[in-house]
């Protein structure tokens, strides 16, 4: 037992520290109790080693969590471009698509000449929508040229450009500078735009030879995607060959849709 009228051993900020051998023999140094002190020491506000690493933690999971969010809105947002639609030759949906196309109708800013829509009759028409301010649809311009350069052989399809909201003069230069000799209708105070619905450009409209529309195209169109598009609507090639081999009957056919269709539109869309 400790005698009780020991003098108290020295302390230092409340712990205890030997000066003498311990009763195992070792010498207890007063170093280790000064770290010990040191590492539980705490101040009254809370602050220390131990409370400034617990403080830095703190402020790093917030930090990680974000960076981690912001990773997976990226991960996600370049999964949805690599799976959408391309923004051209892409179908949408429309009110007019099964309804006989409406009238397209006035002066061919290309040639000067009357221009009808039912005059195109027996051939499928790409009613398209345009501005030249429009960057999409100067891109999509030398598609619709050398798909109507040629349809125009084959005596097939044509193309239709409908102005939206531009300058006529500005148009004109612009079709003699491409080489483009389609007809072109300045679809401002025609009521065309608000027949067909047009918000913006470029938007193409599929007429077959019944004068009905039967698709709607918007972001652009490419040469090969009219082509595959109107072999689908069709279910013939679209480069005027026969696969079939029934290439009487197909003449036949073509034939009488053209004589039914050049005066009104045909009772059933194709």
């Amino acid at each position: 037992m400790s005698d009780p009228q020991a003098p108290d051993a020295p302390r230092r900020h409340g712990r205890v520290l030997l000066d003498g051998p311990a009763s195992d023999g070792t010498q207890r140094s007063a170093e280790p109790a000064d770290r010990g002190d040191a590492s539980a020491s705490v101040d009254g506000d809370g602050s220390g080693p131990e409370s400034s690493d617990a403080g830095t933690r703190r402020r790093r999971g917030p930090i990680f969590f974000i960076a981690l969010g912001v990773a997976v809105v990226l991960a996600v947002f370049v999964g949805v471009l690599a799976t959408r639609e391309p923004s051209q030759d892409r179908r949408a949906d429309s009110p007019l698509v099964g309804e006989v196309a409406p009238p397209v109708q006035g002066t061919s800013l290309t040639t000067g000449e009357p221009f009808d829509l039912d005059s195109l009759r027996g051939q499928w028409v790409v009613v398209n929508f345009f501005a030249t301010w429009c960057v999409p649809c100067r891109v999509e311009h030398p598609e619709l040229l050398s798909f109507s350069r040629r349809h125009q052989q084959i005596g097939d399809a044509s193309v239709v450009s409908v102005v939206f909201d531009d300058d006529p003069g500005e148009v004109q230069q612009y079709f003699e500078d491409n080489d483009s000799t389609w007809p072109v209708i300045d679809g401002s105070g025609t009521g065309v735009i608000l027949d067909y619905a047009v918000a913006a450009v470029p938007e193409s409209f599929i007429i077959s030879p019944t004068g009905y529309v039967v698709a709607k195209v918007t972001g652009g169109v490419t040469s090969v995607g009219l082509d595959q598009l109107i072999e689908q609507l069709s279910g013939a090639p679209a480069d005027g060959t026969d696969r079939s081999g029934a290439s009487g009957s197909s003449s036949s056919g073509s034939g009488s849709s053209a004589t039914t269709g050049a005066g009104s539109p045909g009772t059933t869309p194709p």
